[in-house]
């Protein structure tokens, strides 16, 4: 079990980043994924600085894509924690258990034709370059 950081416990630096999660993610603390990074607070402060970026500014893809892709990786690397946490996160920007559904069939027929054609060395067509 990996040592866990407390608010309480933390630094001051690991104490910044973590009231900025809470800040921005309108939590009354942070889940135990930031306090395993704590015990490296740079590990911590360059993490949530990336995830941010990609997961929480605005861009071309609304927060419920990029959550449900989130979510499929996390299914296809099986990461339970990671499963849990942004399969909550996608239901929460709005996906529905219809798109759920749908969702793993999508991520279980990639991981099929993408074991085939890897397993069978099936050459890229020139069209697809």
């Amino acid at each position: 079990m990996p040592t866990l950081i407390d608010y309480a416990e933390a630094s001051d630096e690991v104490r910044a980043v973590f009231d900025d999660i809470k800040r921005s993610r309108g939590v009354h603390d942070v889940n135990n994924f930031w306090k395993a990074l704590a015990v490296q607070p740079a590990l911590l402060r360059r993490v949530w600085g990336n995830l941010k970026v990609v997961m929480a500014a605005d861009g071309a893809l609304p927060a419920e894509v990029k959550e449900m892709i989130y979510l499929a990786v996390s299914i296809t690397n099986g990461c339970g924690y990671c499963i849990a946490s942004h399969g909550a996160a996608a239901r929460k920007a709005g996906m529905t258990p219809e798109q759920h559904g749908e969702l793993l069939a999508v991520v279980a027929m990639a991981n099929e034709t993408n074991r085939l054609a890897f397993g069978l060395a099936v050459p890229v067509d020139p069209a697809f370059r």
